[in-house]
């Protein structure tokens, strides 16, 4: 499950992280999971819909009583969704595949900092349980997962920013 790091390379104006991953469920169950909040709390539960459309707004509970708002940057109904994601930005894409569909997630990271491979970890991991939910199983322990992770990605973000 999940086996396979992002590929974080440099681009233009900082970093690109892009994760692939082939879901075996059709899209619009997959959609489901990135856009309608009761299925989103699921896999990420600071993070909600507010407004689902291009200008609209993604909301982040700041667990202080209050929340980040995320604009959202691109939207293609049942193909694409992207938004701000504080001074970096976050890509989703669905593409329909044989046996269901391929996800694509791109972080645009503006500079590397000591959070980039803490983000990277808990987005892998965020895939790795939608993954899960849809495949009707569970995950054990999402810490233990990220700790696992988080080692190989603080190599990964080394080895891009050289």
């Amino acid at each position: 499950m999940g086996q396979m790091l992002a590929v974080i390379q440099k681009g233009k104006s900082g970093y690109v992280a892009r994760f692939e991953r082939q879901m075996n469920h059709p899209v619009e169950k997959v959609w489901a999971m990135l856009t309608e909040n009761e299925k989103l709390a699921l896999w990420f539960s600071e993070l909600r819909v507010e407004n689902l459309c291009e200008g609209g707004t993604m909301a982040f509970d700041m667990r202080d009583g209050t929340f980040g708002k995320f604009p959202i940057t691109d939207f293609q109904d049942q193909s694409v969704l992207a938004y701000t994601w504080g001074e970096d930005h976050v890509r989703f894409e669905l593409h329909d595949a044989a046996n269901g569909c391929r996800l694509v997630l791109a972080e645009t990271i503006q500079k590397i900092n000591d959070h980039t491979a803490k983000d990277l970890a808990g987005w892998h991991v965020c895939l790795n349980v939608i993954e899960a939910l849809l495949d009707g199983r569970t995950v054990v322990s999402r810490q233990d997962d990220w700790k696992n992770w988080y080692k190989k990605y603080v190599a990964a973000v080394k080895e891009a920013a050289r």
